[in-house]
């Protein structure tokens, strides 16, 4: 009964989703500017794309250069060959 209930929502879900599509469009300026034949309104289009490529991707570049720098230092440390300035530096 709990299964046929889940079932039933996700399908109640999924179709609203399906039918309300249609309303979800981008943001007006870019409705409009893409909407025109002027060069310079596709250009400005484009400008909107890649802006938002950029904002999306630096979250994950900032958090994966903490998470590499992170994982080379605890590497670095626990191996066994790479020796300390104490023992490289012969007096």
């Amino acid at each position: 009964m709990k299964n046929i209930k889940t079932t039933i929502c996700v399908l109640i879900c999924v179709a609203v989703v399906v039918l309300l599509a249609d309303l979800a469009e981008a943001c007006p300026t870019c409705k409009d500017s893409i909407a025109e034949n002027d060069p310079a309104a596709k250009s400005m289009a484009a400008g909107y794309f890649y802006s938002i490529l950029f904002m999306m991707s630096m979250p994950f570049l900032i958090l994966g250069s903490f998470v590499s720098f992170a994982y080379w230092s605890i590497r670095r440390s626990s191996d066994p060959t790479v020796s300390s300035t104490e023992t490289t530096i012969q007096t």
